[in-house]
């Protein structure tokens, strides 16, 4: 074992160790943090961790915080962000001294919630106001409210696409190839961007595209049940299988190694880049790119995965990080009331181009072209996710994480020996194999 892959299994240790700790104690683990019936009644300092620094940078969160006062004047809000979250903050786990209000990091197993948050409510009651409920809900209580929600899709430049005579989407991945093919030849621009080098983009947004093919919101869930999650017409082998073909076919960047995320926002917004697959959450971000090298903002489109299920194209829609109360808060009822009022007043998901955890709130204009076309969202189900996380860690697969994707990209343009089959075949290998050995 080399430097390198040991230190990294220390750390992974270490982390594990760490959050599996209890913090400090469970005090008043049944104590609800729960929703202030008369503002003037609530006060206190607050901390509130973000992994948002160019929020907090730019005064934005301060303009928030201004904004929240007018409701709760006794309530001080102060925030930290943190530039590392994941990693700093579930090392600050082993103390009690995380935040009031805090976004749950990944790393922290959803059996312990009740180790470290506050109940914030009934997921019977929860989920009638609330989307992604499922997400954070542990023996009937939920522990977090979602940020946001986003949809699934590629973002692309849709003048580009028209210079080179495309104008509706693509219905299959066959398509896609075709039209990515189109884009190279008559523009002579490059399809498809991996951003290889930093890697997240080849990780969640290609996994939360699971469920967008079979049209299934119970997806991702049956990854626990079944012993070839790579079988021919499943999710993850249309979806592998249209990333192995469009770097196969190069019909992406010439040099992957070289990729870089924030200039990707720029050459797609100029059309030097057709498209990417990213969240909804990236539209304002490639917007503002726009805006930025003087191009047009709208520009930007934004399509679903290619594939559609009874003559209709369907997304799924996934929460991103859900914000809690810690249970050592001292002013858990003010930290409540800041995540209410983050969520049903601020503003914040429209501004984001997001989708709010309110189920009543309407889509943000950034999706106005799945209305459009009657995209069918659907809300992935989460109930099932800590036993395919457990057989995803024991695969040493890691389906959010993104070394799998890097090879099979490398296998596709032919860095690494190997063929797709090939290459699926051992991926379902070893997750039968872990299924096996987590089940027991």
């Amino acid at each position: 074992m080399g430097r390198k892959t040991l230190s990294a299994a220390l750390l992974a240790t270490t982390m594990l160790t760490v959050v599996g700790c209890s913090g400090g104690g469970t005090p008043n683990a049944n104590e609800t943090a729960v929703a202030p019936l008369n503002p003037d009644g609530v006060s206190g300092t607050i901390k509130v961790l973000t992994n948002r620094t160019d929020l907090v940078q730019n005064g934005t969160m301060k303009k928030y915080a201004a904004e929240f006062n007018k409701t709760y004047p006794e309530v001080k809000v102060e925030f930290e962000a943190i530039t590392d979250y994941e990693g700093e903050v579930k090392i600050r786990m082993n103390t009690e001294n995380y935040g009031d209000v805090l976004l749950i990091p990944s790393a922290v197993a959803k059996g312990d919630y009740p180790k470290f948050f506050a109940p914030l409510g009934s997921t019977a009651t929860m989920k009638e106001t609330y989307r992604f409920t499922d997400k954070t809900d542990v023996d009937g209580r939920t522990y977090g409210i979602a940020t946001f929600g986003t949809a699934n899709g590629f973002v692309y430049n849709k003048t580009l696409w028209k210079k080179a005579g495309i104008s509706d989407w693509p219905a299959t991945p066959r398509e896609f190839l075709d039209d990515l093919k189109t884009v190279k030849e008559k523009t002579g621009a490059t399809p498809y961007y991996t951003n290889f080098k930093d890697g997240w983009p080849l990780s969640s947004p290609w996994t939360n595209s699971v469920g967008s093919v079979s049209c299934d919101s119970q997806a991702s869930d049956k990854l626990a049940a079944t012993d070839k999650p790579w079988a021919e017409g499943s999710d993850l082998n249309v979806i592998d299988t249209l990333l192995h073909d469009i770097v196969h076919g190069n019909l992406s960047e010439k040099d992957p190694s070289t990729t870089n995320w924030e200039a990707s926002k720029t050459l797609l917004a100029k059309g030097e880049v057709g498209s990417m697959l990213l969240g909804s959450w990236a539209i304002t971000q490639m917007q503002d790119a726009a805006k930025k090298a003087g191009e047009n903002p709208d520009d930007i489109g934004f399509m679903p995965f290619p594939y559609q299920t009874d003559g209709r194209f369907c997304a799924t829609l996934v929460s991103d990080y859900q914000m809690a109360v810690n249970i050592h808060s001292d002013h858990k009822q003010a930290a409540r009331a800041w995540i209410d009022w983050f969520t049903e007043k601020s503003g914040y998901t429209a501004r984001e181009g997001a989708v709010s955890a309110l189920k009543s709130a309407s889509l943000p204009n950034t999706l106005q072209s799945y209305v459009d076309n009657d995209v069918k969202l659907v809300e992935r189900s989460e109930a099932e996710t800590a036993e395919v996380n457990a057989i995803d860690n024991a695969s040493e697969i890691g389906l959010s994480k993104q070394d799998y994707r890097q090879k099979l990209v490398d296998i596709a343009r032919g860095a690494q020996d190997g063929s797709l089959q090939g290459y699926f075949d051992e991926l379902d290998k070893r997750w039968a194999e872990a299924a096996r050995t987590a089940g027991s």
